[in-house]
């Protein structure tokens, strides 16, 4: 087994580091980070070998750039000469919101350079993430195939086109925290009703996961899902007259739209 790499193990590079480690082995995993003393904390924690940028650019088949899109040319910049003097082949994957795949590869230094460009989610962290993926066209199904294999036990991942990639992170990447505006606002609701507050954030997020799986399993769209529970004249209907008046539905909708632009702006 090649050496796998992470430049970058905060949240989403961490979460993915740990899933890989799991997956091959901490001999095979190599971590960097804008401070040695967090690459250390994390290899002592969790496993893996703690180095710098260059080195691991140098000795790692498979390296996961998890760098803030703003960050990343810098990055990168400092370690073309670096990824110049390889002879092999490797494959540069990255989670930064808005880069083109295209874009990753220059700013790495060569156009042909394959790249491999993800958009995880935080519920990665407990297997439940959702995790899309694309490449340039020097990327291969191989590259596609090992990328899948090591980020097995991560949630699902699955291939979509690039066009599309940028959607999908406005939709499940930021959606979580989306999600969790709303699980909080159930909760501190269920607490104006008289719950106790464990109570009504377990009942809450028991609701939340259970509509989820319903929706998934049964393949049934989520407005006949409302319709069914709505009894005429009943409390359910009552509460989603009140959602809609609020601006439930719209203010949803411009969270997604605002974090997509939000996105597309990064790239640029």
């Amino acid at each position: 087994m090649d050496k796998i790499g992470f430049i970058g193990v905060g949240n989403m590079g961490g979460t993915l580091a740990q899933v890989v480690c799991r997956n091959v082995g901490a001999e095979h995993l190599l971590v960097s980070s804008r401070t040695n003393e967090k690459s250390e904390a994390f290899a002592a924690k969790y496993g893996g070998t703690a180095v710098d940028n260059r080195t691991l650019a140098a000795e790692a088949s498979v390296i996961f750039l998890g760098i803030k899109p703003q960050k990343m040319a810098e990055v990168l910049t400092e370690l073309v000469p670096t990824l110049a003097a390889r002879e092999d082949r490797f494959l540069l994957v990255t989670m930064a919101a808005g880069l083109t795949a295209a874009q990753i590869a220059d700013m790495a230094g060569d156009k042909n350079y394959p790249v491999v460009r993800i958009m995880p989610n935080t519920p990665a962290r407990i297997g439940k993430g959702t995790i899309p993926y694309c490449g340039n066209s020097a990327a291969t199904e191989a590259d596609f195939a090992l990328l899948e294999a090591l980020l097995n036990g991560a949630g699902w991942v699955a291939p979509l086109p690039e066009n599309l990639i940028d959607a999908a992170s406005a939709v499940s990447g930021c959606g979580p925290a989306f999600v969790c505006v709303f699980l909080e606002a159930l909760a501190d609701a269920g607490v104006s009703c008289g719950l106790p507050r464990k109570e009504a954030a377990d009942f809450a997020a028991q609701t939340l996961i259970g509509t989820a799986a319903l929706v998934l399993q049964t393949g049934e769209h989520p407005a006949a899902l409302k319709d069914a529970v709505c009894s005429p004249a009943g409390s359910t209907i009552a509460g989603v007259q009140a959602l809609e008046r609020g601006g439930f539905r719209a203010a949803t909708e411009s969270a997604v739209l605002a974090a997509f632009q939000r996105t597309k702006e990064l790239g640029k």
